[in-house]
């Protein structure tokens, strides 16, 4: 199956959430090659990138799960 590099960028407004995308984001590890997240104290948020290697319908899945999360937006972009 062919697959896609992505960039999954995710802004956190509510801190109390993380629990739950740390969990999404352990389900699709295999997929997942970079990530890097900073505190951003000034708004009270958080920004997370996350870079992907998978099939389209896997980071579509993934974004999915993450923006479903209340106090969370995410955003991807494809290569």
């Amino acid at each position: 199956m062919e697959t896609k590099v992505a960039v999954i960028g995710i802004i956190i407004s509510d801190t109390s959430i993380i629990a739950e995308l740390n969990e999404i984001l352990s389900s699709y590890d295999k997929y997942i090659i970079g990530r890097m997240g900073l505190p951003y104290e000034k708004r009270h948020m958080r920004v997370i990138s996350i870079i992907m290697d998978a099939p389209a319908d896997i980071i579509g899945c993934f974004t999915g799960k993450v923006s479903r999360l209340n106090g969370i937006t995410a955003n991807t972009v494809y290569a």
